[in-house]
């Protein structure tokens, strides 16, 4: 049986760009970090779930490293995954910080062209929710997180928006956007 992988099939491959900016809170302001990265999506293949949901899953490793420096400052492990029955794209993630997100959203597009993936999560949220460890839910607590990527042939652009709540801000933006290419 020949695995769907849907609007995720054109993410399978070896990433890279130098174009990336970090908006990130610090505690006197905000630091703006210009940054390069290497992500790598695979095939991972198919699972289904309760007898009746199958879901397509493309594996990921995320590296960014500071342009200033070569420095890893941000590493991320996760899945994409696509329910190909409720047309519905997924983005589990966890960074070693102590955070876990689990996002919903949809697909438009379609290969050749661009194909868009946009998936949310919000800390209490029933469907998509974002869970966290102590620490971190009592000092720099993820409250949303956004995620839009724009795959067309072999190029690669996302945006990324994680709200939290941290030294006193209610609500930081911390952004991050690159653009990359197939190698």
């Amino acid at each position: 049986m020949e695995i769907d992988y849907g609007p995720l099939a054109g993410l399978i491959g070896t990433w890279k760009g130098d174009k990336g900016l970090d908006v990130a809170p610090e505690p006197d302001g905000v630091e703006k970090t210009p940054y390069y990265e290497v992500i790598v999506f695979e095939a991972a293949g198919d699972v289904e779930n309760y007898v009746v949901q199958r879901l397509a899953i493309v594996r990921y490793h995320q590296t960014v490293m500071r342009k200033s420096n070569g420095e890893v400052f941000h590493d991320q492990l996760g899945y994409w995954l696509w329910d190909p029955a409720s047309k519905t794209v997924m983005q589990t993630l966890t960074i070693p910080r102590g955070v876990c997100v689990t996002a919903g959203g949809k697909a438009t597009g379609t290969a050749p062209g661009p194909v868009v993936l946009e998936v949310r999560a919000a800390l209490g949220d029933r469907d998509w929710p974002v869970a966290q460890s102590p620490f971190m839910r009592d000092h720099a607590s993820t409250v949303a997180f956004e995620h839009k990527l724009t795959v067309d042939g072999d190029r690669l652009a996302y945006a990324e928006t994680t709200t939290l709540e941290i030294y006193g801000n209610p609500r930081f933006a911390h952004t991050d956007a690159n653009e990359l290419v197939r190698s």
